[in-house]
């Protein structure tokens, strides 16, 4: 994370080719097998000559050398270069010395690709060929046979056509694997920050039907306890119990919230009916069941709960109304909670009613609906009371999306 608050990478370091590994194994194999045979042909066709202990030593050189390639990596650093051209170099004397040594060769084109920028590589492998060539016809004994001449230039530059060919195809291969990687871990930030937010709107819908409606009780009940506290103290103190209660229950949902558990009206193991009867006595609003009771999953018991505290806290905080009424109706495809008041009632069309006189319930209303597959709609005109229907599946589909 930056000072200014944008995530950031770390850089990525490609992974090492497997194939490429494996072709470097193999040709490591292939130039010890075939400088220990180009050795051994020098001294069986000349069993001891002046220049024996030098191409003895030279090849020794020559091995050891090349088993410092690895050490070195497969960069063209600096060292790698000045190390693959003293390689080059004893290589050149060998052959100058003993041609045979010339198969040698093959194994140097890889290391020179390898190693080098494609155009020098490029000069080091037309190099390499013309000492073959060289060697090649030293080894015919000065008889002049095309074959000589043309086929290691051939095989050269098939060899290289190849590697090179290959190299683009890993290079390729490992930029849509860069690619793949980087949208794979921009695909999981878009989603963590997806369900950042997700959770940022249930812990606002979660305080709002919980905690502040609870405290908004409180705040009324106290106010009116004061206003009679001289006039009617039994009122007040009723008014005080009430509001002591309503803090006990405030209580219990801020443990279960903070332990992310189902409301406390639910906790008791009652279902839905009884959470629901129980909070339309504290409300003062009826309550009826239509239907045949059908267990529902929990969320859906405890979004319908949710959605009936929030109605009813709108009834109480902006609708004067004189009576409520809690309807949950069992259909054959869907459960519907109903929630109905006789007050002063709004214009559902008018902009922004949502977030109106009603308060901001009803978006939240809305959102707990929608993410189980349901609906929730609302009836209403100024003076006639309002009507809000909250419907869900009971089969629920895949869950949506806020």
């Amino acid at each position: 994370m930056d000072r200014t608050g944008r995530q950031t990478r770390a850089p990525h370091t490609p992974a090492p080719d497997p194939d490429a590994g494996w072709l470097a194994r193999v040709m490591h194999v292939a130039f010890f097998l075939l400088l220990g045979a180009s050795l051994a042909r020098f001294l069986l066709r000349h069993p001891w000559e002046g220049r024996s202990p030098w191409i003895i030593v030279l090849s020794g050189t020559l091995a050891a050398l090349y088993l410092l390639g690895p050490v070195l990596g497969t960069r063209a650093t600096p060292r790698r270069t000045a190390w693959l051209g003293t390689v080059v170099a004893v290589w050149v004397v060998l052959v100058v010395l003993a041609p045979s040594f010339a198969w040698c060769a093959v194994p140097l084109f890889y290391t020179g690709l390898r190693t080098l920028p494609p155009r020098a590589a490029i000069v080091l492998v037309a190099l390499l060929t013309a000492f073959v060539v060289f060697a090649q016809v030293q080894l015919s004994h000065g008889g002049l046979d095309p074959n000589l001449i043309v086929a290691p230039p051939a095989v050269a530059a098939l060899a290289t056509g190849v590697f090179v060919h290959a190299e683009r195809q890993a290079a390729r291969q490992r930029a849509l694997i860069d690619d793949l990687i980087r949208t794979r871990r921009e695909l999981a930030a878009t989603e963590r920050r997806e369900g950042t937010l997700a959770e940022r709107q249930r812990l606002s819908m979660e305080i709002h039907d919980t905690l502040a409606q609870g405290l908004s009780s409180q705040q009324m009940l106290l106010q009116a306890a004061d206003r009679t506290w001289d006039s009617d103290p039994a009122t007040a103190r009723r008014h005080v119990r009430t509001a002591e209660s309503i803090a006990e229950r405030n209580l219990a949902e801020a443990r279960r919230f903070v332990h992310d558990l189902a409301p406390a009206d639910l906790a008791g193991g009652g279902g839905l009916e009884q959470a629901l009867r129980g909070l339309a006595e504290r409300e003062s609003a009826a309550f009826r069941v239509d239907g045949t009771p059908v267990p529902l999953p929990d969320r859906a018991q405890s979004a319908l709960l949710r959605i009936a505290q929030g109605a009813l806290a709108n009834i109480r905080e902006h609708a004067d109304a004189t009576s409520a009424a809690l309807t949950l109706t069992y259909l054959d495809d869907q459960v519907v909670l109903d929630v109905a008041d006789d007050g002063s009632g709004f214009d559902p069309s008018a902009p922004r009613a949502d977030e109106g006189v009603r308060g901001h319930g009803l978006p939240a209303m809305r959102v707990r609906a929608r993410q189980l597959g349901g609906t929730l709609t609302v009836e209403s005109a100024p003076g006639e009371g309002t009507v809000l229907s909250a419907s869900l599946p009971l089969a629920p589909p895949t869950e949506a999306r806020p």
